[in-house]
């Protein structure tokens, strides 16, 4: 999917977040570009956040990344849990960590 105004690119790794089992989005088109966009913005924040707990508090990588993962799963982040899931990949990614199996909150 990508809009010719603003060149955004939604990789399919975020696709599959609103994608249905036959394959077909469950949001417009532009939902999810807007939901993308915050959600790339929230890893990208997340990562100066995460290099302090590791260095001030010292608890694993695994750790902060699941922390950070059940407090984007409460109702008060707003983030859906695919998208909670999808932004802990990506810090992890952007931290050059190994991401845990992440479990989505009851």
């Amino acid at each position: 999917m990508q809009e010719h105004d603003n060149q955004i690119l939604v990789p399919p790794s975020f696709m599959a977040v609103y994608t249905d089992t036959r394959g077909r989005l469950r949001e417009s088109a532009d939902v999810v570009r807007a939901r993308y966009e915050l959600c790339e913005d929230l890893a990208g924040h997340l990562v100066e956040q995460a290099q302090i707990l590791y260095h001030v508090q010292a608890p694993s990588e695994k750790e902060i990344l699941q922390r950070m993962h059940a407090g984007l799963c409460t109702p008060e982040s707003a983030m859906a849990p695919g998208e909670a899931t999808w932004i802990v990949s990506r810090l992890a990614e952007l931290l050059q960590w190994q991401c845990p199996e992440l479990l989505s909150a009851p």
